[in-house]
């Protein structure tokens, strides 16, 4: 916990000198930081698709595949990461849920507003479909943004009346856009990787002029009667812990088979951190063992 506690000090460093005008050179460095001092195992395989005219990639590890696939997206705020900046983790989950993963390169805010991303979203998923996966085998998955983008889209599957995927685990999602959440200012010194000023700029970002309680912008505020079952992880120490505790008593209030663990002293998407931290690979093996009941 050492390594953990020194890892917190380094991201409050450099999230509080995070200025959402200066996105570009953020997606730069990141990138930069990524290929830098992440070697992914030999036995992780990334394949580029073109999944319906939507930028994606496989990512898969050799010999655990079982038939099943995660159409996944990635966190950013909506504006910042890409595939390339979650590869570790989508290789983790591959190997750990025995499954192929489409992570989806979904357009990003303020270039490309709301709703950009959940088009991609949708296109991609039809894509899975059109491709002939049944949708008994897919699992969506999503952290932060890409959480709340996972939402919104099976939302809007529903009231299109496209046939459901199996199941979908939202890891710390950023559910609520117009930030109401007590958390946000309860746990304001304890996050140190989201300072509540660049959430509230990432949201006008992503909705420019637009009303940010829209379901399909924060999809807390839509109905979730009809959708798969779902598993929430999030940190106690997040902004964004209420997001969380929400969805899920609204999933279940409207009779949907959800799991929520709030995993003590964790921050946001603290399973991007696997590669250092035991509860991070603790809870990527808790997220496979939900995968597994619900696609055996």
């Amino acid at each position: 916990m050492i390594k953990y506690a020194i890892a917190r000090m380094i991201i409050r460093h450099y999230s509080r000198k995070t200025d959402a005008a200066k996105y570009r050179g953020m997606r730069k460095w990141e990138e930069r930081m990524v290929a830098k001092y992440v070697k992914l195992p030999r036995k992780c395989v990334v394949v580029p698709e073109d999944a319906g005219g939507v930028p994606s990639e496989w990512v898969g590890w050799e010999g655990a595949d079982a038939g099943r696939i995660i159409l996944y997206f990635h966190g950013g705020g909506y504006v910042l990461c890409s595939p390339k900046t979650h590869r570790d983790l989508a290789c983790r989950l591959a190997r750990t849920c025995a499954a192929r993963v489409l992570s989806v390169d979904y357009r990003l805010a303020p270039e490309h507003p709301h709703p950009a991303a959940v088009d991609d979203a949708i296109s991609a998923y039809r894509w899975l479909l059109e491709s002939g996966i049944n949708p008994s085998r897919i699992a969506v998955m999503g952290d932060s943004a890409g959480g709340g983008l996972t939402l919104a889209l099976l939302q809007k599957l529903r009231d299109r009346k496209l046939t459901l995927p199996a199941c979908a685990v939202c890891m710390s999602p950023w559910a609520d856009l117009t930030c109401s959440g007590s958390s946000m200012k309860e746990n304001a010194r304890r996050d140190p990787m989201l300072p509540p000023r660049v959430v509230a700029d990432f949201a006008r970002h992503y909705a420019a002029e637009k009303d940010l309680s829209l379901p399909s912008i924060s999809p807390l505020f839509g109905d979730f009667a009809g959708l798969p079952p779902l598993l929430i992880h999030v940190g106690m120490d997040e902004v964004l812990l209420d997001d969380s505790r929400r969805v899920a008593e609204k999933a279940s209030a409207a009779g949907v088979a959800v799991e929520l663990k709030i995993w003590p002293k964790m921050i946001h998407v603290f399973q991007a951190m696997a590669f250092m931290l035991p509860q991070a690979r603790q809870s990527i093996r808790e997220i496979g063992e939900f995968i597994e009941r619900h696609i055996p």
